[in-house]
């Protein structure tokens, strides 16, 4: 029932987008590189993500997800650079991404669909100090050279030496799971 000022087209997939777009732009602007939730929206349109939500089929695989995320994020990056903005380099695009992909799918109900279970998770300092701090997986060196580049500086290479040592660390478990060392919540 359209009550008037609901636009009938208003649906679960739509809802999905926005609230996943302002997590993923909140979460992904730094005081090096701002921006507001329209940008980060308009970046995650840009980039085709929402073409996604409709079902956990269309994500990649696990063999395909790390060349398209490094295809995302280079688009991202492009699409940030057009929106004029400053300091947006792999690892925030990464972060838009996989917060964005986070709330859609992780968090919306599809946790052990195989192709969620191989999304990348947020990667940020809090992460990054308690993998370190706990030294998960016995990775303490690659969490440390992390912790000292900075999440938002990582480079592709640096970014995917992060998520080796997340799959390495979580064993064949879903990679949010890492998440479970993430005291953002706090």
């Amino acid at each position: 029932m359209n009550d008037g000022n609901t636009p009938q087209s208003y649906g679960i997939v739509e809802h999905k987008h926005r609230y996943s777009a302002w997590a993923a732009s909140r979460a992904a602007s730094t005081k090096t590189c701002r921006f507001d939730v329209c940008t980060g929206k308009r970046i995650i349109e840009t980039i085709g993500l929402p073409a996604l939500l409709a079902d956990p089929e269309l994500l990649p695989n696990e063999r395909d997800i790390d060349a398209v995320h490094r295809q995302w994020c280079a688009n991202a990056i492009k699409s940030a650079t057009e929106h004029g903005l400053c300091g947006f380099g792999h690892g925030v695009a990464a972060k838009l991404i996989n917060v964005y992909l986070k709330g859609a799918f992780v968090c919306g109900g599809y946790e052990d669909h195989e192709n969620v279970r191989m999304l990348h998770p947020p990667i940020d300092s809090l992460l990054l100090d308690e993998l370190y701090t706990r030294n998960v997986g016995g990775l303490r060196t690659t969490w440390a050279t992390a912790r000292k580049l900075r999440w938002s500086k990582l480079d592709a290479e640096q970014y995917q030496a992060v998520i080796r040592g997340i799959r390495l660390a979580m064993d064949g478990k879903p990679l949010w799971q890492v998440e479970a060392h993430w005291r953002g919540y706090q």
